[in-house]
């Protein structure tokens, strides 16, 4: 006879298993279940990476300050191999916005307009949110300034992204014109500009070239991957290409690490002269055109493995709160870690990175932090929907708190 403990142990299974049905009954049969796959694998990478390779060291006063795993250890280099799928994001998102842009019965501009608000609410709402937090903090509580300049640098951090792929989605028009033109080689002229950017940096004349010219990549490096999903979408873009890429991408990216001694790590290294991804390098090119060919050939295995609800329940879930997840996930981090600093230094969490026992005690509290950022999408998650009761002066406020917020990150 089974005790009502075993029943109500039983029971949590089949609500889970009821819910993941309630969502794939609930999906169009048009919805592309891989596109969203992709969407949300390349989306927990980046939680994923920031957890892993970011870590904290502890001052004599309790302050933190961001310490990287990296300085210690080359060989996490190529986890941010795997980890770095900002590629597949960039590769989704120009997909997704052809079809999007295609079937818009609005002006262009309008379409646009959408497609920035959709991404503007959810940040204008975490860093005005954060804003208001920093004086409770720092007044209520006594965190440390040095604490409040490290976290709210973590926070901003990721946002650039949102900005640059904003631009991007802005110049869906060019994108689709030029998929028309050329097919699958509109993006050549992308990789071909970076390729050039890095000649000159890297190069013989490197010690003549200004200080912002790298800033030259910063556009067609991310639009690459972007100009690749809209010619996917656009039917330009086959597995003949796809092989090409996945091919061509992977030797390209043996060549630079081997042959041009490009910095293995796809994040930067505090001391290290030289970055892949602010801006991006050739060697972020490479991996892009690599992993969305590999994408493009998984496409169909991926669509059937995703026709099963226990599968596709979590992928609809996440690509719900997609912007949230991106806004806050450094925020689930910081909500362990900065009332772990008044207990000294915490083993993978204020201890500094530079032993094998942090990345294990690391990896040990990762599953702390990803439940924090459950709770904490769940408060969070409204920001993403239309502010339809917010009048013109709470958006006002909202601007104010979160330009302030975002001018004490970047003078920290």
């Amino acid at each position: 006879m089974k005790t009502p403990k075993t029943l109500k142990v039983l029971k949590t299974p089949t609500k889970l298993a009821k819910l993941s049905a309630k969502i794939d009954d609930r999906t169009p049969a048009h919805r592309d279940r891989a596109i969203d796959g992709l969407r949300a694998l390349a989306l927990l990478a980046v939680p994923t990476g920031h957890w892993l390779l970011g870590g904290f060291t502890r001052d004599t006063d309790g302050g933190l300050h961001n310490a990287s795993p990296l300085v210690t250890f080359d060989a996490l280099a190529p986890a941010g191999w795997i980890l770095q799928m900002l590629g597949i994001f960039f590769l989704v998102g120009g997909y997704s916005s052809y079809l999007s842009y295609q079937r818009r019965k609005d002006s262009t501009r309008e379409w646009i307009t959408g497609r920035l608000r959709r991404l503007g609410r959810p940040v204008l709402g975490a860093t005005a949110v954060c804003a208001v937090l920093l004086p409770a903090l720092h007044y209520g509580f006594g965190v440390p300034t040095a604490t409040l300049h490290t976290a709210s640098t973590l926070v901003v951090q990721p946002l650039w992204f949102v900005g640059v792929y904003a631009v991007i989605t802005a110049l869906t028009p060019y994108c689709v014109r030029a998929s028309k033109r050329l097919g699958f080689w509109a993006a050549a002229p992308l990789l071909g500009s970076v390729a050039v950017v890095d000649l000159l940096r890297y190069g013989p004349y490197a010690d003549a070239m200004p200080s912002w010219l790298s800033l030259l990549n910063l556009l067609p490096g991310w639009m690459f991957a972007y100009q690749l999903g809209v010619s996917w979408a656009h039917g330009r873009l086959g597995r003949r290409g796809a092989w090409l890429l996945l091919a061509g991408g992977t030797a390209l990216f043996a060549t630079l690490l081997l042959a041009f001694h490009y910095p293995m790590s796809m994040v930067g290294v505090p001391g290290e002269a030289r970055t892949n991804s602010h801006p991006p390098s050739l060697l972020v090119l490479a991996l892009a055109a690599a992993q969305s060919g590999a994408a493009i050939l998984l496409r169909d295995r991926l669509a059937r493995l995703l026709r099963r609800p226990a599968l596709w329940a979590p992928v609809v879930l996440i690509n719900l709160s997609a912007m949230t997840i991106l806004c806050w996930h450094q925020i689930a981090m910081l909500a362990a870690a900065v009332p772990a600093s008044h207990l000294g230094e915490i083993p993978g969490l204020t201890a500094a990175p530079d032993s094998g026992g942090w990345i294990l005690t690391r990896l040990a509290w990762m599953p702390l932090f990803a439940g924090l950022l459950v709770v904490i999408t769940r408060v969070a998650r409204p920001l993403e929907s239309p502010w339809k009761h917010a009048g013109t002066a709470r958006r006002a406020a909202a601007g104010v708190l979160a330009a302030g917020f975002g001018y004490f990150a970047l003078a920290a």
